[in-house]
């Protein structure tokens, strides 16, 4: 029990410090655009922001889970569109490349699998801004100030540096903090109970692998990866499981967003885009 809660801290807290980075350039930029911005700029914004499930889903492939973080934040502003987040959450690779790195897997198969994940980011982006357009209702841009009103901050005596710090660390405190309960729970249970979960279980597992992937920590990817490598899944329930994973990216929307019922059904979209994809996958037999 000891070694485990050692292990959980530890790599909850490295998994916080690497988005910290990503999260205050996040905030900074927000911060930019609630003060400086001028109304050509926006609109600029939102006339590339019709491609952004394109680049949501290009920029996703990068392994580092502060990508993820980002767009939440973004989207919780209403500076990107839901479709453009869930781009980035369906395409991140989070841990797995690392892992598979390590692993001398060759670099075909890498190539497919990134390639596999960014394609079905990039049209479920699309879907989502088509079929879900009541998500992006409000103008881009224009919730920024929610952001200040939910962490009680005074943004515009501090400056943008200093708001853009205060942002940050509160946020990385409730990471850090859930982080290291999800390692704690992913440690209790184990990786031998979750590998039952998707061994030779067609649909069952696509299904199962879409659950674990969406614990927002970075973990998730790391036991779906390793499973899937020791044989303990099929190429559909891994690819189910990556694509739903999006690192801790559904903490931040819902530590940022209070429009909770919108933060549900983003996930259960998320889940479903997830799965659909993985069940694709096994249907068509493809290896990877």
């Amino acid at each position: 029990m000891t070694e485990i809660l050692v292990d959980a801290v530890a790599d909850g807290l490295l998994d916080t410090l690497k988005v910290i980075p990503f999260l205050f350039i996040t905030y900074l930029l927000m911060e930019l655009l609630e003060h400086h911005t001028q109304e050509k700029t926006l609109a600029a914004i939102r006339r590339a922001d019709r491609l952004g499930p394109l680049f949501g889903g290009i920029l996703g492939v990068i392994p580092q889970c502060g990508f993820s973080a980002s767009a939440a934040s973004f989207y919780a502003g209403r500076v990107i569109t839901a479709g453009t987040m869930i781009a980035v959450f369906l395409s991140t690779s989070d841990e797995m490349l690392p892992l598979m790195l390590s692993a001398n897997v060759p670099f075909g198969t890498l190539v497919r699998i990134l390639a596999t994940k960014a394609v079905f980011g990039i049209a479920a982006g699309f879907a989502v801004d088509f079929l879900f357009r009541r998500l992006n209702q409000r103008k881009i841009g224009s919730s920024i100030h929610d952001l200040c009103a939910h962490d009680d901050c005074s943004c515009d005596e501090d400056g943008i540096v200093k708001s853009a710090l205060k942002h940050t660390l509160k946020i990385i405190l409730f990471l850090a903090i859930t982080s290291v309960l999800m390692n704690i729970v992913i440690g209790l249970v184990g990786e031998d109970a979750l590998a039952g979960l998707f061994l030779n279980r067609p649909v069952v597992g696509e299904l199962a692998a879409g659950l674990i992937g969406l614990i927002p920590n970075c973990a998730a990817s790391v036991v779906i990866t390793t499973l899937y490598l020791q044989g303990g899944m099929s190429a559909g329930a891994m690819m189910s499981g990556l694509l739903v994973g999006a690192g801790v990216g559904l903490l931040v929307l819902f530590r940022n967003s209070r429009r909770m019922k919108e933060n549900i059904q983003i996930t259960l979209i998320l889940y479903v885009c997830g799965v659909l994809g993985g069940l694709l996958v096994g249907a068509m037999r493809l290896r990877f």
